[in-house]
């Protein structure tokens, strides 16, 4: 991994600088918006960040979203009093607007989600997440075991070689179907009402988020990171404490906008 000193006050200038009235603002959850936990059910996420999402949605007409890797179902727990529009799973599922249904991807054989969450064995500090369309592993409480998942995938994936893909996050393996990513995920959501017609706005942390900011110069979009180097960004950084203010500042001077 690249990770470049990061230029904090740069990107928090340029964070600044936009116009909430002409972007959309695509979010990632997890190292981005809220801070990495030993698991992903341990994470906070403050009051004072639902306040300033919840004016922003406000601001710029409901062109906001959640894209995670996290399903939708865990999005609106942690986000409850807002079920905000989202990409969910990497791109396996989607809500454009509240209220509206949600499409999802078809699920993964039973017989190799069974498998896979067999690695998962009592005393082992590993955790697992099954999303139906996709199993995650979380080691980073059982570093040593990255080889012994890396071989249990292995053997697991060989039942169905066509099937699935190897997605490599932060102390994490997910299973998923090929194909599905979050920048497939965001090309659509960007052709459909309130989001078609907004310059899009991204900011995100890890390597399942390349694909997004690999498709932004093509919709003459923006990208920011937290703490990692990707090409072409506006800005980088320093922590989701960071972007949190820099989201804060967004929506107050917002309010101070005139139509």
């Amino acid at each position: 991994m690249v990770t470049l000193a990061p230029a904090n006050r740069a990107a928090m200038d340029s964070f600044a600088n936009l116009d909430p009235r002409a972007i959309a603002l695509l979010l990632d959850v997890d190292g981005t918006l809220i801070d990495i936990a030993p698991s992903p059910n341990e994470v906070h996420v403050s009051d004072d960040l639902v306040q300033s999402l919840t004016r922003l949605l406000a601001l710029m007409d409901g062109a906001l979203a959640l894209v995670s890797g996290r399903p939708l179902a865990d999005l609106d727990r942690l986000f409850a009093r807002l079920k905000l529009p989202a990409i969910g799973g990497h791109g396996a599922e989607m809500r454009v607007a509240r209220g509206e249904p949600i499409s999802r991807i078809e699920d993964l054989p039973d017989s190799l989600r069974r498998h896979l969450i067999d690695a998962v064995t009592p005393g082992s500090g590993l955790e697992y997440e099954d999303k139906g369309y996709s199993v995650a592993l979380h080691y980073r409480n059982a570093p040593h075991e990255a080889e012994r998942l890396r071989r249990h995938i292995a053997a697991g994936r060989s039942a169905c070689p066509n099937e699935t893909e190897l997605l490599l996050g932060k102390a994490m393996f997910e299973v998923k179907r090929p194909g599905i990513n979050k920048g497939k995920a965001v090309r659509e959501l960007m052709t459909r009402p309130p989001f078609a017609g907004r310059t899009p706005v991204f900011l995100g942390d890890d390597i399942t988020d390349e694909s997004v900011f690999a498709l932004l110069p093509e919709l003459g979009g923006i990208g920011f990171s937290v703490d990692r180097h990707f090409p072409g960004l506006a800005g980088i950084f320093e922590s989701p404490v960071e972007v949190r203010r820099a989201l804060r500042r967004l929506a107050v001077k917002g309010e101070t906008i005139s139509p």
